[in-house]
């Protein structure tokens, strides 16, 4: 599956309106963006599946769609893989479906992670026609999802990390696995005003026990991740300046071992498509 050096990632594409979604999605390809990323719910919510894949499928022609990332705890494995083999050959050949745990202080049923996954990866390859190795990935952070992921299924797409935790998957996983990373950026060049709509977004992660434990295991102290987040936190986890600092940090992040990144804009609103900025970094970052 080929997606490119760089993606667009928003959650607009499953909590927005179908219509724009269709139309935005036709403008990232156009773009030349090589990946359109529908961020779901991590809740499980099921507009978090394929449903809204299948609708941004229609609207384009050539660029890979992938989900990022749907919670096995939504629905079954069975019902995945059906979903998936009811889509067009011509759409599913460019689909990628995302899988995640999600969190324990979201999902009620949560539980036994990791087994939780392989068991869910198990439902896929065997169910009446398997959801194929080569079209999933896996939202993973940790050292042993991420060798999981490796083994099983195209790769990794780790979210809101910095680049010493890319630096330190690629190292885990060797030169053949995919790492997606997703990158949130903020074209304010204004430190304050930047550093503030970070600290907006960051206030969701926070609380919850595995985006900590991966910042802690790249080198950052409870003491960073307190107050909403320290300055130095804000800076690695996020991009933030004109359309050419970001481009530079974007480069820093392949070069410390990202295949491809998906982009995703820093917004308050989960239904707004960011277009003006695609439109404007496309011509820093797409050659």
């Amino acid at each position: 599956m080929e997606l490119g050096a760089l993606g667009i990632w928003s959650l607009a594409f499953t909590h927005g309106d179908p219509g724009e979604a269709a139309d935005a999605a036709a403008e990232a390809e156009e773009l030349g963006y090589g990946t359109v990323w529908l961020g779901g719910d991590p809740g499980g919510n099921p507009r978090g599946d394929l449903v809204s894949a299948a609708r941004v499928l229609r609207a384009t022609r050539h660029v890979t769609v992938a989900t990022a990332c749907v919670s096995i705890w939504g629905q079954s494995a069975e019902c995945l893989a059906g979903a998936y083999h009811a889509l067009p050959a011509s759409e599913r050949g460019r689909l990628v479906v995302g899988l995640g745990v999600s969190h324990g202080e979201i999902v009620d049923t949560y539980r036994r992670p990791y087994s939780a996954m392989a068991g869910y990866l198990d439902g896929l390859d065997s169910a009446p026609a398997a959801l194929p190795a080569r079209a999933r990935l896996v939202g993973a952070h940790g050292p042993r999802m991420s060798r999981l992921a490796a083994d099983r299924t195209l790769g990794i797409h780790p979210y809101l990390v910095d680049s010493e935790h890319v630096a330190r998957t690629r190292e885990l996983l060797g030169p053949g696995p995919l790492l997606a990373l997703e990158q949130t950026v903020i074209l304010r060049p204004d430190p304050a005003a930047a550093r503030a709509q970070a600290r907006e977004t960051l206030a969701t992660y926070l609380p919850l026990a595995n985006y900590r434990s991966a910042w802690l295991r790249s080198g950052f102290t409870e003491d960073d991740l307190g107050d909403g987040g320290s300055d130095r936190l804000v800076d690695s986890l996020f991009l933030w300046g004109g359309p050419e600092v970001v481009a530079a940090g974007l480069a820093e992040r392949r070069a410390a071992g990202a295949d491809h990144i998906a982009v995703q804009i820093a917004t308050a609103s989960r239904t707004t498509f960011t277009r003006d900025d695609w439109r404007e970094l496309a011509a820093a970052l797409i050659v």
